[in-house]
């Protein structure tokens, strides 16, 4: 118990009280004017006698002592997996938590943490667990890491209480790593793109060249050697559309700590600048405007657009000037610039002349060495003058037999159409408005995608060389833009069509995929054969390979998903088709800079804690000891590390003890009375 305060219980009331002590005045007063002996004495009796009937108690509390709190901060980032930082860290804890229990008066509370998006937020962990804790009752924070903490600097404010560092590595650590400074997202195909890296060795006083090796699509690129802190340009060519996984990996720094940041992986998607199509039109007709209205929407494409007005053996004496604006430039675009295009559509065009035999064969060797064709036929294609007939027929899936299949019929899907990616899941499928005439063919090898109710072929694609065909046997597609009797997905039939035809991967028949997010790999794979798929073979980043079974899906699809934890390239392959998958860091700063080091917090916990590193066995750390101290004395020793005692405490209750007992009192008074009037008497 302690002392409070003093609080009165008088016998009498307040205003009686008073009024006593009005007549004791006035009496003293009195004797004081007549010059009385022993008036000191009554002022004494008066005295204890107010005192005594004011009844005045003294107040002591009851108080009960609270226990310090003291913070273990454990770090659980994942760069305290490496090496046996891990252990070391467990090691510790389990020492101060069992020293923490020996000391009297103190609460240890252990938080950590955890793996998050941007590096170790060591400090903010202690700001949310300091805000739980009395300032009264705080008493130090020790942190068990590896010293690098991402949020420590600048600090909003400095840490009420000691901060003790212990850092999970004997000694101060060496790293190097490879920084990406610019690496762009997209590039052109056919173009190249630039990379910025910096080769940067951390903890090195004097640092040399690395040898830096850079591989595109897990192929060797270059090798050189690079300045350290300078920041290099490395120049990627876009050769395809699609992902393009660049690696870019640094030589190991001899006794660094980690080859995890020593690679960078960056995945560049490939695009077409401008898709630049030609559509020739063989004569006017009433789906030659949908043809130009589908492919002007699209600002990706450059259309070039011509159509036959007259042929040359047609003679009506019409001026030139009054059938075109500009000559047909039948060299420029079919030998000339003829590569230049990624597209080529002729629409219900015959051969009549327009184009000579030599400018038919260079649109089939187009095709053959990586060009793109869509024939779009009609009546003319089943006649005498018709494009199979021509050096074009060579690269065609089917040849017209003579005649046209007239009556209304609904375009539908075939079981291979199911599967291809240019047809599988169109919408609105088996309802789609009528046709009325469609060319007929012969015999065909090539994939058929729609056909008609009795089964006549309406799509055909095919590979032809390093190009591709699609053959479309009806001219009527354009009834489907106009809506008629329900009409059906023309523009994105079309717009299938013509990026499979330009070789976009994600829609040819056979394709492997692979992506990796949250350290998951997806496996993807698409075919148009029957039978069950084949297993794939996954090789991860440090070259140990695992096989993996796919689970079939409808449509051809089949998939499998495994854990991908390692940073890095992946390569997935089904024995005909290989591809990467690039795995990054999900935590890109915790992997930055993989040293243990106390240069981070050395500079925060200045004046007001330690760091120090753990040294000695893994299983066994040397942990320092834990001391009590007295707040403004000396935080730490060579051996030891301090908490500040705040003696901090709650009342429990009150006790109360008379200032003026009875027994002390009175006879105080009757002294001091007598004493009076033995003074007065006495002449």
């Amino acid at each position: 118990m302690t002392f409070s305060a003093i609080r009165f219980d008088p016998s009498l009331p307040w205003w009686a009280l008073a009024a006593l002590a009005v007549l004791c005045a006035v009496t003293l007063a009195i004797a004081v004017w007549r010059r009385a002996r022993g008036t000191g004495w009554r002022a004494l009796a008066f005295a204890v006698l107010l005192v005594w009937l004011a009844g005045p108690m003294v107040v002591r509390e009851v108080q009960q002592g609270l226990p310090d709190v003291a913070l273990l901060v454990v770090d659980d980032t994942s760069s305290m997996q490496l090496h046996d930082r891990a252990a070391r860290r467990d090691a510790a804890r389990i020492a101060i938590e069992a020293a923490a229990q020996r000391l009297p008066g103190l609460e240890l509370r252990t938080v950590t943490v955890p793996e998050g998006t941007d590096g170790t937020p060591l400090f903010a962990a202690i700001t949310r667990a300091l805000a739980d804790i009395p300032a009264s009752r705080r008493s130090a924070v020790i942190a068990l890491t590896d010293g690098m903490v991402h949020d420590a600097a600048p600090l909003p404010a400095p840490l009420p209480v000691p901060l003790h560092a212990l850092i999970t590595a004997p000694a101060e650590e060496t790293d190097r790593r490879v920084r990406v400074i610019e690496a762009p997202q997209f590039g052109v195909v056919g173009g190249r793109v630039t990379l910025r890296v910096a080769v940067d060795d951390l903890g090195v006083a004097s640092p040399g060249p690395a040898l830096l090796t850079i591989r595109q699509d897990d192929g060797v690129a270059e090798t050189r050697d690079v300045p350290p802190r300078e920041t290099v340009a490395i120049e990627v060519p876009v050769t395809h559309t699609g992902p393009t996984i660049v690696e870019i990996e640094a030589a190991p720094l001899p006794g660094e700590t980690s080859l995890l940041n020593n690679r960078v992986v960056v995945t560049i998607n490939g695009v077409r600048d401008r898709l630049r199509v030609l559509l020739v039109s063989g004569e006017p007709h009433q789906g030659e405007r949908t043809w130009r209205r589908l492919l002007k929407a699209d600002p990706a494409v450059d259309l070039v657009h011509f159509t036959i007005l007259r042929l040359p053996e047609r003679e009506d004496f019409t001026p030139q000037n009054e059938l075109a604006l500009i000559a047909f430039p039948v060299r420029e675009l079919f030998q000339v610039k003829i590569r230049e295009f990624d597209l080529i559509i002729l629409d219900r065009f015959q051969n009549r002349g327009t184009l000579p035999p030599l400018y038919l064969r260079n649109i089939a060797d187009y095709v053959e060495g990586g060009g793109a064709l869509l024939l779009s036929g009609g009546p003319e294609f089943s006649g005498v003058s018709s494009l199979a007939e021509t050096a074009i027929g060579t690269v065609l899936p089917a040849r017209p037999t003579g005649g046209m299949v007239e009556g209304a019929f609904r375009p539908q899907i075939t079981d291979q159409g199911a599967r291809h990616p240019v047809t599988a899941g169109l919408p609105g499928a088996g309802a789609w408005g009528p046709w009325y005439r469609r060319v007929a063919i012969g015999p065909t090898n090539a994939p058929v995608l729609l056909r008609a109710e009795d089964g006549g072929p309406l799509l055909l694609l095919d590979r032809v060389g390093t190009g591709r065909v699609a053959l479309l046997l009806s001219d009527q597609i354009w009834l489907w833009s106009r809506g008629h009797q329900g009409g059906g997905p023309q523009a994105e039939l079309l717009r299938r069509i013509a990026h499979w035809l330009m070789q976009e991967p994600a829609l040819d028949e056979e394709t492997l995929h692979a992506t990796i997010a949250r350290g998951e790999m997806t496996i993807d794979r698409h075919s148009m054969g029957d039978g069950p798929p084949p297993p794939v073979t996954v090789t991860a980043p440090d070259g140990t390979t695992q096989a993996v079974t796919l689970i079939p899906a409808q449509g051809g699809l089949a998939s499998a998903t495994l854990a991908a934890p390692a940073l890095g390239v992946w390569r997935v392959t089904d024995g005909a088709r290989t591809v990467l998958a690039a795995a990054a860091a999900a935590n890109p700063l915790e992997l930055a800079d993989l040293r243990a080091t106390a240069t981070v917090l050395a500079p925060v916990v200045k004046g007001n804690g330690s760091v120090r590193f753990l040294g000695g066995d893994p299983a066994a750390p040397r942990v320092p000891d834990l001391r009590r101290t007295e707040p403004g004395r000396e935080i730490a020793g060579p051996n030891w590390i301090g908490l500040p005692q705040r003696r901090d405490y709650v009342v429990t209750g009150a006790a109360t003890t008379p200032l003026a007992p009875p027994w002390a009192a009175l006879p105080v008074l009757l002294g001091a009375v007598l004493l009076a009037w033995r003074r007065e008497g006495t002449s």
